[in-house]
């Protein structure tokens, strides 16, 4: 697989490889007539890194090339917990090196999927480069977060589910961070003739950044969704699916992102985490057309509550 690009096919293979093996997607109408939520926080794990964990790990099953060591990653917490989950599943061994800042449910979510949970650092990439000495001395494969062809065609299943569910869709709105679900959606949505819509909040800006330079560039990592969509730089991936499909890039304030994570719950008592809300609030910042067909892309469960207040 080219690790420049991301084919069709490469997600249609991986439709097969996790197929029976994560949870259908679940779609539900949102308020305005013509958007759909795609309620992705409701699988495995709480988000759609299931996906590619899965087929990252069956893919190395298949051809032979999962040491005994087992997998490692990194994480900011919700790819870690689908290495973890997925490597339980199928009998293998998970080592996942988490930033200080990770939230405290992340963590112990980690450690009752049975994977050796390491804190390394107070950002996600200090986290990486623990990751890649601790493979490179032990021999355990080194998966990513995001930055992998298998893993971003593992998200793009995503797509070729909601296609199904819904196939006269025109736009789908996702959330980004380094780009992996981007870059799965965005080469399913061309396929079938669907527009992608690309959310960042305006301090984790990481795609909308490589676009205006004309390459992967490192950004600020500041934002109340850093912990999930906090990566300093986007995949040559992600970059190039942007380049090459109907892609439009939006950025929203943390204000906006906040108060779309409210209205979830209190109009549709979704409680998720403020990665989820990114993609809600983008959609409010894009503005559909009259008539667009759109579904917005809500993933992340991994989040407390407790600072949800109840409607007046």
């Amino acid at each position: 697989m080219d690790d420049l690009s991301l084919r069709y096919e490469d997600v249609k293979a991986a439709t097969e490889r996790v197929e029976g093996r994560v949870r259908p997607l679940a779609v539900a109408p949102g308020d305005d007539a013509g958007t759909w939520f795609a309620l992705e926080y409701l699988q495995h794990t709480g988000s759609f890194k299931a996906r590619g964990a899965i087929n990252f790990i069956r893919s190395h099953q298949e051809a032979g090339t999962l040491p005994e060591a087992g997998v490692t990653i990194a994480s900011g917490g919700n790819a870690g917990l689908a290495c973890a989950w997925a490597a339980r599943a199928q009998g293998v061994r998970a080592t996942v090196f988490l930033p200080e800042s990770a939230p405290p449910v992340k963590v112990a979510r980690l450690r009752g999927y049975g994977a050796d949970v390491r804190l390394s650092g107070l950002e996600y990439a200090e986290a990486l480069e623990a990751c890649r000495a601790y493979a490179a001395g032990s021999g355990a494969l080194a998966s990513h977060a995001y930055d992998h062809p298998l893993i971003a065609a593992g998200a793009g299943t995503l797509m070729e589910e909601l296609h199904q569910r819904l196939p006269r869709l025109d736009t789908v709105v996702v959330s980004v961070g380094g780009g992996g679900l981007f870059a799965g959606v965005a080469a399913s949505a061309h396929e079938h003739g669907v527009r992608v819509v690309a959310v960042e909040p305006e301090e984790c800006r990481a795609l909308n950044a490589a676009l205006e330079a004309g390459e992967v560039v490192d950004v600020p990592v500041r934002s109340v969704a850093a912990d999930a969509l906090g990566a300093r730089r986007v995949t040559r991936l992600a970059l190039d699916a942007a380049r090459r499909y109907d892609v439009r890039s939006v950025l929203v304030a943390d204000e906006e992102i906040t108060r779309a994570r409210q209205d979830l719950w209190d109009e549709y008592r979704i409680a998720v985490e403020h990665a989820a809300s990114t993609a809600l609030a983008g959609l409010r910042a894009y503005g559909p057309a009259d008539g667009e067909r759109v579904a917005v892309v809500l993933c992340g469960a991994n989040t407390d509550p407790g600072d949800l207040t109840r409607p007046a």
